[in-house]
């Protein structure tokens, strides 16, 4: 079942400043995939302000029903099925910079829609390009809290167990809503080798049922013993992994059966999958180069939270074998 919009998905880091000039001053033109903020919190749930401010709220007749992630000044990136009327775009609106949707605060901002352009190559529930790109009236102004995500270009990959960051403000739990004044939820989830997902997808299927396919332009991540997982609402938000010093967007929420359940990680639609469509509708999105351009910036760091260690992995790995033979 797809996780938000007309179907509708919550989840149960180091960041850094943004860039500085020769002087010690702030660029005027902030880099993508920097907050500005130098807190950490491993484990929470509930967000901080500023803490992800590339995450909207996309609402309809004024109510939160998907989420999403600005990519460019006028920009953002959802999931397709979010959509099921995409010529009425007085219905929608996008709300920016806001940690909680009850009262917003001084930092948020409302922008109206002017278009939903969704890939053409979506088929409906669960299928390949569950992606939509949706253009406000106005160019945003970025500040501290509303600031672009970094967009991998197609070489960057995404490896099983880097660990990665999922967010929204989904319900909780497959019967309850995100409690007042429902604050963004943050989750980390590990990715999941896509072989494995779909040895995980197989297991206790319902009669008569063929198991879900993981398709290539789909990636799985989360748990494979359940409890943690995006959820109803949280559908089009992004999958975001830190690499280097800069907050890349992996994946974008697009379904998965249930939330939270066994053997049923959450599956996102890929978006370096997606390049050639996202540089069509937007020719001036700029795509973050991989590491085979030699940019120190791709350089984990050793002793990163945020990058698993090799023995981190291999116990990822061996819970997933596990839960496959149980």
């Amino acid at each position: 079942r797809e996780r938000g919009g007309e179907g509708e998905r919550a989840l149960t880091h180091a960041l850094l400043p943004a860039d500085t000039d020769s002087h010690g001053g702030e660029v005027r033109k902030p880099a993508c995939g920097r907050p500005r903020m130098l807190s950490r919190m491993v484990g929470g749930q509930d967000a901080l302000e500023g803490e992800w401010p590339w995450q909207v709220s996309i609402q309809r007749n004024g109510s939160h029903f998907c989420g999403g992630s600005l990519v460019a000044e006028r920009w953002v990136l959802t999931a397709a099925h979010c959509f099921s009327n995409t010529s009425d775009t007085a219905l929608y609106q996008v709300l920016l910079g806001a940690r909680q949707l009850v009262r917003p605060g001084p930092h948020a901002v409302y922008a109206h829609v002017r278009r939903v352009e969704s890939n053409p190559q979506y088929q409906g529930m669960a299928s390949s390009a569950d992606v939509a790109l949706v253009e406000l009236q106005e160019p945003v102004a970025f500040t501290s809290h509303i600031l672009p995500v970094c967009v991998p270009g197609p070489s960057v990959a995404f490896h099983s167990c880097m660990n990665c960051w999922v967010t929204g403000w989904g319900s909780p739990s497959e019967q309850d809503r995100l409690p007042r004044p429902r604050i963004l939820q943050k989750l980390a989830v590990p990715i999941i080798d896509t072989h494995r997902c779909n040895q995980l997808y197989s297991r206790d299927t319902e009669e008569g049922f063929q198991p879900r396919v993981i398709q290539d332009d789909m990636l799985c991540a989360g748990y494979a013993e359940g409890k943690r997982d995006a959820c109803k609402g949280d559908s089009g938000g992004p999958l975001v992994c830190q690499v280097g010093q800069a907050w890349l967007q992996a994946g974008v929420i697009s379904w998965g059966e249930g939330c939270a359940r066994p053997n049923r990680p959450g599956v996102y639609i890929r978006v370096t999958a997606h390049h050639n469509w996202l540089r069509r509708v937007v020719p001036e999105l700029r795509f973050q180069t991989g590491p085979g351009q030699r940019d120190p910036r791709w350089q984990l760091p050793p002793e990163s939270s945020h990058a698993p260690s090799v023995v981190t992995c291999a116990a990822l790995l061996a819970v997933a074998v596990l839960a496959t033979l149980l």
